[in-house]
């Protein structure tokens, strides 16, 4: 028995695509086999005329929620039998369907206010379970790890089938005896040296040494100290490593904590311990200091990468956290609801972003179709600027020169004449007033 989980934004088109032919027109007799809305007569909206109602049903929740709902609220559980046993009776996969949903937190058995859901079949061996993730009380319904759950029930329903061979016999278990493991202590000695004290067998000594550390063995026996070379920052990073090699091994290790990286803070990183910050604000530099597209878009593939990206892993987290939340304190479902709608928002950001960096690696293309690079041009531009300044100078007057060359009247001045089209005459001497004689 094989399930797949998916996601839907739209509970009317998923019903009318169920209870259609399908795309290979595989799909008869479409029909209700189970569901809980809460009281609402789902049996009765169970044909095609009446599939708006049967949505608005399942829809009611998301309703009363508002705007504040993941972009793709209905979620599908599709489950298939083995095809080498016969197939279940409507009854059977009801049954199915219903386990499904209380194993996957859909509708847990008992919860007044679980998820509505309905399951429908349409072909031989195979049920569909449709829920809307809002649940009574306006919480939303965590799916970080549903598919986990649904394959585990999926086997065991198998099993209470008679689908899967019989289990083999548990073989006999002998006694298990405890045997305390070997002790060791990494320290700093008085003097300053970094030794390594206590077990003395092959194999950590092995360990010690790919870790960088030297063996002594005189009369206080054989144990293993850094070389007086080893630089005072790579100390501690050489003991933390020894120390995790040692505990790998099934020894019990004794660290001091002036030697342990992991509490301290590396010297030379400015984000201190926001390292996985500090990595982001690094991709950010690069994209902005590419000198072309595909510089840029080699630094968007580690963050847009659907895989292994930096996006998705945040979205991850940030379900990891609200699962967290819910299995710390189940009563604080709304810090777990922001959690999971953050989570929700990224997964529609990376699907919006999906192929974006291959696209932002092609503008190379089309910016040599362009005439090539902007900053070539740049370059080329005031080169050829300092080349013709250059000639122009040589080329040029000197200032004097050029001032007495656009001054008409300074060159008549220089030879004595007035300017071209120029009379100078001397106004004649005239006689104050107060000077003239009275006639009386």
């Amino acid at each position: 028995m094989i399930a797949h989980l998916r996601r839907a934004s739209n509970t009317a088109g998923l019903l009318t695509e169920l209870y259609g032919p399908g795309e290979r027109g595989t799909q008869s007799n479409a029909r209700l086999v189970g569901g809980d809305c809460h009281g609402a007569p789902i049996g009765l909206l169970d044909r095609s005329g009446a599939l708006p109602y049967l949505a608005q049903v399942l829809d009611e929740p998301l309703q009363r929620r508002g705007t504040r709902v993941p972009e793709r609220p209905v979620w599908i559980c599709s489950v298939r039998s083995d095809p080498r046993h016969g197939d279940l009776t409507d009854a059977q996969w009801g049954e199915v369907a219903r386990r499904l949903a209380a194993t996957s937190g859909i509708a847990p058995d008992g919860d007044p206010d679980a998820c509505r859901w309905i399951a429908v079949r349409n072909e031989d061996r195979l049920v569909h379970v449709v829920a809307t993730l809002v649940r009574e009380d306006g919480r939303f319904h965590r799916t970080y790890r549903d598919a986990f759950h649904v394959q585990t029930e999926c086997r065991r329903i198998a099993a209470d089938l008679g689908h899967l061979p019989g289990a083999h016999l548990p073989a006999p278990r002998f006694p298990e005896i405890s045997v305390p493991a070997p002790f060791i202590t990494i320290n700093i000695e008085p003097s300053g040296s970094v030794s390594a004290k206590g077990a003395n067998d092959d194999l950590s000594a092995t360990l010690l040494k790919h870790a960088g550390f030297t063996e002594i063995s005189d009369w206080y026996g054989r144990r293993h100290r850094l070389p007086t070379t080893t630089a005072q920052n790579d100390r501690a990073a050489v003991a933390t490593h020894a120390a995790e090699m040692l505990r790998a091994a099934r020894y019990s290790v004794q660290l001091d904590p002036d030697l342990d990286a992991s509490r301290l803070t590396p010297p030379t990183d400015p984000h201190g311990l926001q390292v996985v910050g500090g990595q982001v604000l690094r991709l950010t530099d690069q994209i902005r200091g590419a000198a072309n597209a595909r510089a840029a878009a080699n630094a968007l593939d580690q963050l847009l990468d659907p895989a292994d990206g930096v996006l998705v892993r945040l979205q991850e987290a940030l379900g990891a956290a609200a699962e967290q939340v819910g299995d710390l304190d189940g009563d604080a479902y709304e810090l777990a609801d922001r959690f999971t709608a953050a989570s929700e928002q990224l997964t529609s950001v990376g699907e919006e972003l999906d192929g974006a960096a291959d696209e932002f690696r092609a503008l190379d293309k089309s910016s040599q179709m362009r005439g090539g690079d902007y900053q070539a041009k740049v370059a080329t531009f005031y080169a050829t600027a300092v080349t013709s300044a250059s000639r122009t100078a040589d080329h040029m007057p000197s200032a004097s020169n050029a001032a007495r060359a656009a001054s008409p009247a300074a060159s008549a001045r220089a030879v004595g004449q007035s300017p071209a089209g120029t009379t100078l005459t001397t106004a004649p001497a005239t006689t104050p007033a107060a000077q003239r004689p009275v006639t009386r």
